[in-house]
């Protein structure tokens, strides 16, 4: 069976970066890390941005980072169809990018939140969620100050028919309202696709529940969607 090929995107400030590298590996993946100096990829199936706080958050959470010489890069990878991951800063650098719309902001109490946090899964319809129940409950950790996910009227429209809004907060029992709105993020939006369903946007950490030994692997599935998808088309 074909090992996936991941490579993970390692900016100064990343501090997720070797985790999303773990879990590729564990589960019998390829992973290398690509600086953010590098000038191209590594021959990937995936592109993992992971979380942390790029160049300290300087401007803002992912201001700098799309300057670097690597997102030229993996631009040109998602324009071919490369699946693209990004988690907590990693969706943050995707948003300022242009590679998903929207913005984050800051929290809606200004609070750093780090805890673990129920989704409810929207659309199965994507390379991350194919394996997933349509409005499964999941358990995955949070942690992020700059989570409160914006966009105009007409945008959030846009996502909502396009079926882009892949994961929204909600609580153990699926209620989605302000009560189960962690950060203040419009529609409880917690994790997004852009219009060609390659490049998933996050807060989330997948990453921080994919293992046997940490208390949710609900995170597994979807990397096993990613592997599905990506061997069903070799």
């Amino acid at each position: 069976m074909k090992k996936i090929r991941f490579n993970v995107i390692t900016f100064p400030g990343s501090n997720c970066d070797h985790d999303s590298y773990w879990i590729p590996t564990v589960r019998g993946n390829e992973a290398e890390f690509v600086w953010h100096k590098d000038n191209s990829l590594k021959s990937p199936d995936v592109v993992f941005i992971p979380g942390g706080f790029s160049y300290g958050d300087y401007l803002r959470c992912g201001a700098i980072a799309k300057f670097s010489p690597i997102m030229q890069e993996v631009k040109r990878f998602a324009d071919k169809g490369g699946l693209v991951i990004g988690v907590c800063n990693g969706f943050q650098i995707l948003t300022e990018s242009g590679l998903l719309p929207g913005a984050l902001m800051m929290n809606k109490h200004l609070d750093f939140i780090c805890k673990h946090q129920y989704l409810s899964v929207e659309s199965i319809n994507s390379p991350f969620t194919n394996l997933y129940q349509h409005k499964q409950i999941l358990d995955i950790p949070i942690a992020h100050k700059e989570g409160n996910y914006y966009i105009d009227n007409d945008g959030l429209k846009s996502l909502q028919d396009n079926d882009q809004i892949l994961f929204r907060y909600c609580d153990e029992k699926g209620n989605i309202n302000a009560d189960s709105n962690p950060n203040g993020a419009i529609d409880n939006i917690a994790g997004i696709v852009n219009i060609n369903r390659n490049v998933l946007g996050m807060m989330p950490h997948p990453e921080r529940a994919s293992e046997n030994v940490v208390n949710s692997q609900d995170g597994q599935t979807l990397f096993a969607s990613i592997e599905k998808w990506i061997r069903e088309r070799l």
